[in-house]
């Protein structure tokens, strides 16, 4: 692994190291969400998902779309809705 993409791969993992950020993701992996969605999905507030969500665009970990007066979070790709399944797989591991 060179540096790079140990950098990169550290700031994946402070990013959905945070719990609430770690359940904005995670709500994305069934399809595109708006705020209000993940506000109530998450149950944290609004001004909180949408600071989480700035945090996990500039990470590119979802991406938004506008549609009329909405905008949705998705995920950009596979990559993320391949960690969790890993990781969900790795914790049932561990909870046996």
């Amino acid at each position: 692994m060179t540096a790079d993409e140990s950098t990169q791969l550290a700031e994946l993992f402070r990013l959905l190291g945070e719990p609430n950020r770690l359940r904005l993701v995670a709500a994305c992996l069934d399809g595109p969400r708006t705020v209000g969605d993940l506000t109530a999905e998450v149950g944290i507030s609004q001004s909180l998902v949408s600071q989480h969500l700035r945090l996990l665009r500039a990470g590119r970990l979802l991406k938004q779309e506008r549609s009329g007066r909405n905008v949705f979070y998705d995920l950009p790709d596979c990559h993320v809705r391949t960690i969790d399944r890993k990781s969900t797989r790795l914790n049932s591991s561990h909870e046996s």
